[in-house]
């Protein structure tokens, strides 16, 4: 009747609607308007039923308010019909014996038993909680919405733990151990955290500066104590802490920023490039670009420089010395690919391989033979290469039937004018889809080794590709970075700072000090750093590490290795590369992370835990 007081957009207050429903609920339950709200015990139970029934009104008892989430989807709770403790906490006992009992959108108690009770001086409250050892029985409607997982913590990925306590292993986290697997990504910054200061990180001074900068050059690396007391007095550690951060580019504009190069144009728009439309320029450019990759292949092919990455504004290549990472001879990785890169290689006359093609095929078909066997019944000492032979022949022959017979069935079913046959450039872009599919994704990735790396340098060389034609890097040659100095190379330094923050725990906050370092940071780097972060944080920190995606795919493993007891040899074959010995024998391992890249790193009693 008072309807007409509101317009028809106004929304009308909730405690005007509140009463409107318990009026109406009023009239249902025979007429009566509920008295004001009086707790038992001065403790209302929140459970989502109804009004309690007029003779529970009328006797004094409390009114129970209906939920008003209790018909909200994303509240649902799959384990909300399997806790008999709070089905028992929210509806009714008194069905028991009395199946006449009515029960609405969610079952509340009856009213006279529960009048009878109030009566008799006995709680509710205690009522419900006697309940909670007793199965419920005549349930119906809603169930409670509010059960014990609700409120349970969010359960969290594991922390790894201190290896004395033993670890957590999931997906992607190892046990710990004394050494960590080589990762041939390059990071864009590493940031440790550590319960200890990393005051001795900071203002460098001028001597030590230049101590740590000589003794990079001369690849000359102090030995440090197991553990150091006063890190910011210890001139030793700061110095090697300098002589960590440094690493060789080319080329180098000091106010442009030559790494990453991939997904990097709008970092460059707006930059000063003057070599953009001058084409002299151009050319000078890769004339300098070209004596300096020829320098690093010689470097790399005597064993004085242990890697270098060039990476390009659509690709990636890392060229290993002999003996890195399992390998026999040289190897370069080069990612992501095109189909058209890999057909210009081929012309080229550039063997190459794609390791994570053959990995999968090599699974495919050993389930294949192993599922042929367990049904023909066939003898399991069967060698790999007749059926790896088999194998080949039948995709032969499958080709072949594809291009002659392919059609074959048109003419049996009598259909063969009726419908349009593709041509051959439609079966040919069909047989190529597979190989497009590839295009810019981590399976493309090739692996060049022996003699065809230096083919691939010249390929290189004469590439049109290599160099941007149109856009913020047009004309830019790529970055080259290695540990190591050569030709027309600049020194450059990684950036470095701290900062001492305050973390919320359960108990209050915690302090916790940080050490950032940004720039291209190269395999040799962070095993550097962990190196020299052992004394100097007592063995206790924590890496997380920000990799730049596309490569982390050179992890890859080489399936051609060395024998174990080559590594020693591999070891002084490159002992003049300016690198550790420990590094060396890190990176000489073969990795064990696959296409994957580290995400964390953990120290604790010096020992290693990762995720990957």
């Amino acid at each position: 009747s008072d309807a007409g007081c509101y317009s028809p957009s106004f929304k009308k207050p909730s405690d005007v609607l509140r009463m409107r429903k318990k009026r109406a609920r009023s009239e249902t339950f025979g007429g009566k308007v509920s008295s004001p709200v009086v707790s038992v015990d001065g403790v209302r139970p929140f459970s989502p039923g109804p009004l309690l029934s007029a003779q529970c009104r009328a006797g004094g008892a409390g009114v129970k308010r209906r939920n008003p989430f209790a018909n909200i989807e994303n509240t649902y709770n799959e384990n909300t019909y399997n806790s008999p403790k709070k089905r028992a906490l929210s509806h009714t006992v008194c069905g028991i014996g009395a199946p006449d009992v009515k029960t609405t959108a969610a079952a509340g108690l009856d009213g006279k038993l529960l009048h009878e009770r109030v009566n008799a001086g006995t709680s509710l409250r205690e009522e419900l909680l006697q309940q909670q050892h007793q199965p419920a029985a005549s349930i119906s409607g809603d169930e409670s919405l509010f059960e014990e997982d609700l409120f349970e913590p969010v359960r969290s990925d594991p922390v790894l733990k201190n290896p004395d306590g033993g670890a957590v292993c999931d997906a992607g986290v190892s046990d710990p151990c004394l050494e960590f697997p080589a990762d041939w990504s390059l990071k864009t910054r590493l940031l440790f955290t550590s319960p200890q200061l990393f005051s001795w990180a900071e203002q460098l001074k001028a001597q030590e500066e230049a101590q740590g900068l000589t003794a990079h050059c001369r690849a000359a690396y102090a030995s440090l104590p197991a553990n150091i007391q006063e890190p910011r007095g210890c001139a030793e550690l700061r110095c090697g802490f300098q002589q960590c951060l440094q690493y060789w580019q080319h080329p180098s504009f000091s106010w442009l920023s030559l790494f990453p190069r991939i997904g990097a144009e709008r970092k460059f728009s707006g930059k000063i490039t003057p070599w953009a439309q001058d084409d002299n320029l151009q050319q000078s450019l890769m004339s300098d670009w070209s004596v300096s990759l020829t320098s690093l292949y010689s470097l790399l092919k005597a064993r004085l420089c242990p890697y270098f990455y060039l990476c390009s504004h659509q690709f990636t290549v890392l060229f290993r010395a002999a003996g890195l990472n399992g390998a026999k001879s040289i190897s370069a990785l080069l990612t992501p690919t095109t189909r058209g890169l890999r057909e210009a290689m081929k012309a080229e006359g550039i063997e190459f391989t794609l390791p994570l093609l053959e990995d999968k095929k090599k699974s495919r078909d050993a389930s294949e033979v192993e599922s042929s066997r367990q049904a023909d019944g066939e003898d399991p000492a069967k060698s790999g290469e007749d059926v790896k032979s088999e194998h080949s022949e039948n995709e032969v022959d499958d080709d072949d039937e594809d291009d002659d017979d392919g059609f074959s069935w048109l003419q049996e079913m009598g259909v063969q004018d009726k419908i349009k046959k593709p041509d051959a450039i439609s079966i040919k872009l069909r047989k190529e889809h597979r190989e497009v599919r590839l295009d810019h994704r981590p399976e493309s990735v090739v692996l060049v080794e022996g003699s065809n790396t230096f083919t691939l340098l010249n390929f290189l060389f004469n590439c049109k590709s290599l160099v941007a034609g149109a856009g913020s890097q047009a004309g830019l040659p790529p970055t080259l970075l290695a540990p190591t100095a050569f030709r027309g190379a600049s020194l450059h330094t990684l950036k470095a700072r701290t900062v001492n923050v305050k973390t919320r725990i359960r108990t209050g906050y915690q302090d916790v000090c940080s050490l950032e370092v940004t720039g291209p940071i190269m395999p040799h780097t962070l095993h550097a750093l962990t190196q020299l972060l052992k004394p100097a944080q007592k063995g206790e920190f924590s890496v997380g590490l920000y990799t730049h995606e596309p490569t982390a795919v050179l992890n890859v493993p080489i399936c051609q290795t060395s024998e174990p007891d080559t590594l020693d040899d591999v070891v002084q074959d490159l002992g003049r590369c300016g690198l550790q010995q420990s590094t060396v024998q890190q990176l000489a391992a073969p990795t064990t992370l696959g296409r994957s890249a580290l995400r964390q790193l953990h120290v604790r009693g010096h020992s290693y835990s990762w995720r990957s």
